[in-house]
Order: structure tokens, then sequence, then C-alpha cells
């Protein structure tokens, strides 16, 4: 690279201190909202290296290269953990029971803390404002944490952002990037049955909401087979069927839940509709009452094709020994980034972490554990972007 010709000795020297920091952000999880320790971790890394960091969204942070100056880009890394907890005899296991790196955001702090390094030793040559952001809460069980930054101002100005996953579902040796859709809207829905209890003997007295429940289930299999073109993508799955709690009694009530996952407005429609006729017409069918509660979610995550073709590019010319591919997008998975792609172009790629030999944990699995080879490739990856945008502006 032009502004790191010496990039594969620096990064040589800096490896090691990434992986103890990333190692150590691996047992010390924190939930959405109460990355504390790894906010402070950040900030003094941050200061360690020549800027002026600043808290955001609670427990984020935003660092700018030029502080005062219009960024020319942004690049984003998730800080938070799940609640899950950890089954591996890691040395860096977490202390914390029931609360674990599932899906590799510790990798993905640590590689953005080597790119605030390695930007900082071309500061005074770079000359164009680059901002970090270091986001908590992307996991949806305490999400939203791309929103709170949002509305504090951290995308003003941007003319673009990128962000990466990691992702054990994609081969490693490949980088995965498209352009327009590449991970899902979600919605999550509820369907309340209330009906008539009473004796299991005396069914014919009862209004059963488990069996309106289970033809509510099977009718839904036909939202998206029969509503959907051939070409169209939708998800509707139904994941927790709460009724009663006895085996002889027949409850009055029962409850479903489940998630919707669309790439476009219109598919979405199509379900919403067609998943309310579903809920309202077997609810009149078994002469109970069902109602149906949608609760949106993230929105899809769009790349925009420009940015998408400059990851393709850089990802060509940076990491010549890896694939670049897209054959594997979109995913069906949600992503908080989308709210900053809502606001500027924006680019999210994915840099495989599977072993062909073996079996790898994906993401959010409690032997899950993120691969420390993606972090020379993630810190690459976003110097050449940086390094790529500001040609195209110079």
């Amino acid at each position: 690279m032009t502004h790191w010709p010496d990039l594969d000795e620096r990064l040589a020297t800096l490896l090691p201190e990434l992986i103890d920091v990333r190692r150590d952000l691996h047992q010390h999880p924190e939930l959405g909202f109460e990355e504390t320790r790894t906010q402070e971790r950040v900030m003094q890394w941050l200061s360690d290296h020549g800027y002026e960091p600043r808290v955001c969204a609670q427990t984020g942070v935003v660092a700018d290269l030029y502080p005062g100056e219009p960024p020319t880009l942004a690049l984003r890394a998730d800080i938070d953990a799940l609640p899950i907890h950890e089954t591996t005899d890691l040395p860096y296991r977490s202390v914390h029971d029931g609360v674990a790196h599932k899906c590799g955001h510790d990798g993905h702090t640590t590689i953005m803390l080597g790119v605030a390094a390695l930007l900082d030793e071309v500061k005074d040559t770079l000359g164009a404002n680059v901002r970090l952001l270091f986001q908590p809460a992307e996991e949806g069980v305490r999400g939203g944490g791309a929103k709170v930054m949002v509305a504090e101002g951290v995308m003003d100005a941007v003319p673009e952002v990128y962000g990466l996953h990691n992702w054990p579902g994609m081969p490693k040796g490949c980088v995965q990037v498209k352009a327009g859709a590449v991970m899902a809207q979600v919605d999550n829905f509820t369907v309340n049955i209330e009906g008539v209890g009473g004796h299991g003997s005396q069914p014919d007295r009862c209004k059963d909401p488990i069996a309106a429940g289970a033809q509510i289930i099977t009718a839904i299999q036909t939202v998206v087979s029969r509503n959907l073109g051939a070409l169209e993508a939708g998800v509707v799955s139904v994941c927790s069927f709460q009724a009663g709690a006895a085996n002889n009694v027949i409850p009055g009530t029962a409850r479903l839940l489940g998630t919707i996952r669309t790439l476009d407005r219109s598919t979405r429609q199509t379900i919403h509709d067609s998943l309310s006729r579903v809920v309202e017409g077997v609810g009149q069918a078994m002469s109970v009452r069902a109602d149906l509660e949608i609760q949106p979610h993230y929105p899809a995550l769009i790349n925009h094709e420009g940015c998408a073709e400059a990851v393709a590019r850089v990802a060509a010319r940076v990491l010549p020994d890896l694939q670049v591919r897209e054959d594997l997008l979109p995913l069906f998975a949600s992503e908080d980034f989308a709210y900053f792609a809502e606001l500027a172009p924006a680019a999210y790629f994915f840099l495989g972490a599977g072993i062909a030999s073996k079996e790898t944990p994906g993401c959010h699995h409690p032997d899950f554990d993120f691969d420390d080879d993606l972090i020379s490739q993630g810190v690459r990856m976003f110097l050449g972007l940086v390094e790529d945008r500001l040609l195209r502006t110079a």
C-alpha cells in the first residue's frame, strides 16, 4: 500500500499485541449497553495512539483521526457479547457465566484497534479524516446501538461507511461481498390465542387454543411457499409455542412467537398480509380469538453498488490469496449496521472463517471462538478501503 509500504512488517510487530487484546476482550465479555470495561480498553488504546475518543450511545466510542474535520469515510466495529454460556476449555474463556463473545465482536473490535494504530502512524501524510465507530448493543437481545449512535449524530457529514463480520458458514480464504441486499429485514411476531379451557377429558366443552395454535403453525408453512414467486425470498419461522402447565387441563390461552425475514418492502408486505389472513382465518375456523402482533426490528442491510465494488477491488489487491465471492449472499440473519447504511452509501462484507477439514462452530454457538488469523485480514481490508477511497476523492 502507498501509505503503508512496510505493512507486512508493521502487522507482524503489532499482531501479538492485538491477539492479546482480543483474548482479553473474549475473557471479559459484556452485554449490550453494559460494555463499560470494553469501552475503557478501547478509549485507553485510542488515547495511547494519539486520538481524542469520545463516548457515544452510553457505552460506545467514536474517534476521528482529525478531530473537527469532516470525515472522508467511517469504519464500524461492534463490541458487545451474547447471553450465552461458553462451553470451550480455552485458557481465555469467559469469566462471566452466561455471557460470552459468541459472534466474534471481540475480533471485530480488535481489528478496528489495529486500524486505529496504523492510521495514526501515517496521520501526517494521510490528510483526510477517518471516523472510527465502536458500536455497542448490536445483538438483537439488547440491540439498537447503531440507531442510538445515529441519533447522536455520528453519521452527520459521513459520505461512506464500511463494516465487516467474520462468518464460519463461509469458507476460510474468501471475502464475500455483493451490491444490494446482503442481510434481512427482521420482524418478530406474536400470536395470542384465547379460547375456553377445561378438563382434558371433556375437549368438547372447550375451545382448544392448543389445537388452534397447531393449525396456525401448519398454515403458516404456506405463507412463503404459496404467496411468493420462485425468485422471491422470505422466511417465516414459529420458534416458540407456549400453552398450559398440566397434563390433564386444556388451557384457556396459548401464545406463538416467531420471526419474519425479508429482503424488500414488497415481499415483506405480502408476508404480513398473508400471515394476518392465516391467523384470523384459522382462529375463526377453530372458534377461538387469535390476534397477530408484528414488531418491526432491524431493517434490511443494503450495500451500495459503488461501495461493494470498492470492497471487491480492495480485497483483490490487499488479499490476493483470498477469493472474492458473492455466492453465499444474502444472509437472512440481521444486522443493525443497516441503520448506518440508510444514511450514507455503505458496504458490509464478510471474512470466511469455516475450515473445510472440521465442523467449525458457527456464530452464536457456545463453542464458537473468533479466528485470530482474521485480524490481519480485517486490518488490511479497512486500511485498503481508506486508501482506495482517498485516492478516489483526491
